[in-house]
């Protein structure tokens, strides 16, 4: 018989609030990645302009978009939330660090969604098992 390394002190009431509130950001960031990933498939002309001054190419902008389309889809399936919220993190790491080195332009958006989507990843890590005492 094996122990979940967490445990939970909160009650059944607190419990369930803190689920409802990752699932609420989950959705959120499922909508934001969503639209952002697809105005990128798009070709609306915005994107385009952002990853011309980004200089890898608009393949790129592809690859941006289906990776974003991808982890909205990740975060609303129960069982991958983790994945997901990995997957974004690792991607507004590099939007952050593309607005501050070639682009310019305000990080702040992109450090928002980073750290919702860091916070979804970290609730939803998967539990690792201590075994019992003999």
């Amino acid at each position: 018989m094996a122990i979940s390394a967490r445990t939970s002190t909160s009650t059944p009431l607190a419990s369930t609030m803190q689920r409802r509130i990752v699932w609420g950001i989950r959705i959120v960031l499922a909508l934001a990645f969503g639209a952002a990933g697809y105005a990128k498939l798009a070709d609306v002309p915005q994107m385009i302009q952002i990853f011309e001054s980004i200089g890898f190419g608009q393949w790129f902008r592809y690859v941006t978009g289906a990776v974003e389309v991808a982890g909205a889809a990740l975060l609303l399936v129960p069982a991958a939330g983790f994945i997901g919220g990995l997957v974004l993190t690792a991607t507004m790491v590099g939007a952050v660090a593309t607005h501050l080195l070639l682009i310019g332009g305000s990080p702040i958006p992109a450090l928002v969604l980073g750290l919702l989507s860091a916070f979804v990843t970290w609730r939803q890590r998967p539990m690792s098992e201590i075994p019992a005492p003999r």
